[in-house]
């Protein structure tokens, strides 16, 4: 019998070969993947001392966008898994020494 679980609506909108595959997380910033970096930077947080909210999600206001972190995540996905095939494919070509360009 077929999964009858529906996914959040933002990730139906995902394109599904773009739906977290696991080479995503080949791709690195530093220590971090570049989806868990901006999975940790696009939070909602409160300034402890002057409690001032900073909302990324850019929710409300003339700029509203409520979309904006959808795509965002699109994209850093998109560049993810383009960049570990590219990388895949250079390490594929032979390298000339450097002699044999001359």
């Amino acid at each position: 019998m077929p999964s009858t679980k529906q996914e959040p609506a933002p990730l139906q909108r995902i394109p599904h070969p773009l739906r977290n595959p696991t080479q995503v997380y080949e791709y690195k910033l530093g220590n971090r993947s570049a989806l868990e970096w901006v999975i940790d930077q696009y939070q909602v947080s409160t300034d402890k001392r002057s409690g001032i909210v900073n909302n990324p999600n850019r929710t409300d206001g003339e700029n509203a966008d409520p979309e904006y972190i959808v795509r965002l995540v699109g994209q850093v996905i998109t560049v993810s898994l383009e960049t570990v095939r590219l990388v895949t494919e250079l390490s594929t070509l032979p390298i000339q020494p450097a002699a044999q360009l001359k």
